[in-house]
């Protein structure tokens, strides 16, 4: 891979994924649009001077793990090496933490906090961290949901509606917005 910024749009079960990478890793991934050009306009505005480009091998690994992963097959994108680019200290920490997080594990935005020792009030500072996330589903910011048993907001296309199918992906029952089985869940109280 070069340290250029390149990227590609394909198409998956639930719709059209955006993927940008450089030389360290995947540095953008837009989560299911309803079209490429959609998907294509979101990665760059985080990455606008990305050129459309074939994937090289590692990230046609990432893509071919993508399309199984909406396909519904179990995935672990653990081992992909991303870049984040420059981050607040804490949410490289935050980032660390739910990338920890298996298939179908929760963990609410207070939890993460306490995982990372800080207080309840960083709480909302997991969910900034989560919707500030540049590559979701490899950092799995999808399985962070409210304390309330909420699934908590999205910001990807399709918004909590996406969270949603994506936990339902996984084996999460959500009914009404609201985690509805007992599953692994790193929940806190706060």
């Amino acid at each position: 891979m070069t340290m250029e910024n390149g990227y590609t749009v394909f198409e998956t079960a639930a719709g059209f994924v955006a993927i940008g990478w450089n030389a360290r890793g995947i540095n953008s991934l837009r989560l299911p649009a309803g079209t490429a050009r959609e998907a294509e306009r979101a990665l760059l505005r985080r990455l606008p001077d990305a050129k459309p480009v074939s994937p090289p091998p590692p990230v046609q690994a990432v893509i071919d793990d993508a399309l199984r992963y909406f396909a519904g097959e179990r995935v672990d994108f653990a081992g992909v090496a991303v870049d984040l680019g420059m981050q607040e200290p804490f949410f490289e920490r935050v980032y660390a933490a739910v990338r920890r997080l298996g298939w179908g594990e929760t963990a609410t935005y207070g939890a993460i906090a306490r995982m990372l020792e800080a207080g309840p009030e960083f709480a909302r500072d997991v969910g900034q961290a989560m919707a500030a996330n540049p590559v979701p589903l490899i950092v799995p910011c999808h399985r962070v949901t409210a304390a309330n048993g909420r699934i908590g907001g999205f910001s990807a296309p399709g918004g909590a509606l996406l969270k949603a199918q994506m936990l339902a992906i996984e084996g999460v029952e959500v009914k009404d917005g609201v985690v509805t089985r007992d599953l692994p869940q790193l929940g806190l109280g706060f």
